[in-house]
């Protein structure tokens, strides 16, 4: 590196080179500015865009999946030299096809993973490829902690790809991974290593105890009942008095309620098993017991048909309407009024003819007033019942029926 004395030597003798490489130092430093302002920005806008909305965990293993490949990659540099003897720009352009192939093979199983939520015969051709550059790379190896080491770098970038296509998966799905019957954990519980429930080691150990004896219980009345030897009946009883004996001694069951009562209902429930043949259980699809199915209505008695038939052929004497005065149609409304009252009370509901003939109105005007009238509580209560047991629609022209079945109308 030059000196100051000789940088001042420099520029004195030489005052136009100097200042030629001076401005170009000044064009030079502003692009490089410039560069790194935009570099800058390409790196804010793909850390924006891609990276930030990722979490951290997708991160890392896109950063430790390309260590690997890395690795990988170097083992096929080593194996494209060594055993196929490429060299020069023909090995930089051969080395790592394989690698390329299984990011290719990746970025086609994530699109058919966000398009057809599987990844197809993609994802399988990922572990394919993983496999053949990890035997490749290996093979060159010149130790087998070398060969052990190319064999699980690619499998790792692999296995990370996967575990980052199940996260993917269950958030495009919406669904879990499967659950393995043969687990650790189903194992601990099989071998009576671990429990399936969060119950403390004492209430484990009381729950077995009182369980030894409702079978030795069981054991003795059923070799009792079976008419056994005196011999498998002390067997049976001392291994009852036994298992008794521990129960009351750990589990404190002489003076532990709850614990009694759990031996009791173990008891009740083995010597009860018989009772299983005779079990009716509900099915669940029966209707329930407070449901009653609506039965068949009724014929209708020979009067109440007669009367239904004969409806039409009631002849009406004046059946068109008259002018008549304010004052006389009120009047006639207030005696149809009296007598729909009178015939409501007594449980009946006037027919239309019924109302016509009795006031001496027109059909018309009597079932104006009729259709205005049953719609009281009263009137609709006694139609309705009639509609219930019989199914006659009201029109207008039918008689109602009491609760012991006789006819209510005005013609009996």
């Amino acid at each position: 590196m030059p000196t100051f004395e000789e940088i001042a030597a420099f520029i004195t003798e030489k005052p136009l080179a100097t200042a030629v490489i001076a401005v170009l130092s000044l064009i030079g430093l502003a692009l490089a500015v410039l560069v790194l302002r935009v570099v800058w920005r390409a790196g804010s806008w793909l850390i924006t865009r891609y990276v930030a909305p990722r979490p951290i965990e997708d991160l890392l293993t896109i950063v430790a999946a390309s260590i690997a490949t890395g690795v990988s990659a170097q083992g096929m540099w080593r194996f494209s030299g060594d055993v196929l003897g490429l060299d020069g720009p023909l090995r930089l352009l051969l080395f790592a096809f394989i690698e390329v192939a299984i990011i290719t093979s990746a970025v086609r199983a994530r699109r058919n993973m966000r398009e057809n939520f599987s990844a197809g015969i993609d994802g399988i051709a990922v572990w394919a490829l993983t496999c053949l550059t990890a035997v490749l790379s290996s093979m060159d190896a010149r130790s087998l902690p070398e060969a052990l080491f190319r064999l699980a770098a690619p499998l790792v970038a692999a296995w990370l790809w996967e575990r980052g296509m199940a996260i993917e998966r269950h958030r495009i799905r919406g669904t879990g991974r499967i659950n393995w019957r043969l687990t650790p954990e189903r194992l601990m519980v099989r071998m009576g290593l671990a429990e399936v429930s969060d119950r403390t080691a004492s209430e484990v150990d009381a729950h077995r105890r009182l369980t030894r004896v409702a079978l030795a219980a069981k054991r003795a009345k059923a070799l009792r009942e079976g008419g056994a030897s005196d011999r498998k009946m002390r067997a049976a009883l001392a291994k009852l008095d036994k298992a008794m004996d521990q129960a009351v001694e750990h589990t404190g069951l002489a003076v532990d309620q709850s614990r009694q009562e759990a031996l009791l209902a173990q008891i009740a429930a083995l010597y009860n098993t018989s009772a299983l043949i005779d079990a009716a259980p509900r099915v669940p699809w029966e209707p329930e017991a407070d449901h009653h199915p609506v039965p068949a209505r009724p014929a209708l008695p020979p009067a109440l048909a007669e009367l239904v038939d004969d409806d039409d052929d009631v002849e009406v004497l004046d059946t068109t309407p008259h002018v008549v005065s304010t004052a006389e149609r009120a009047a006639r409304m207030r005696a149809a009024r009296e007598f729909w009252d009178r015939q409501i009370a007594k449980g009946i509901v006037p027919r239309t003819v019924d109302i016509a003939q009795e006031i001496g109105i027109s059909l018309a005007t009597a079932r104006e007033y009729r259709a205005l009238w049953k719609l009281e509580p009263q009137a609709h209560a006694l139609i309705e019942a009639l509609f219930q047991q019989h199914g006659i629609v009201d029109t207008g022209a039918f008689p109602a029926i009491a609760d012991d079945g006789r006819v209510l109308t005005t013609k009996l």
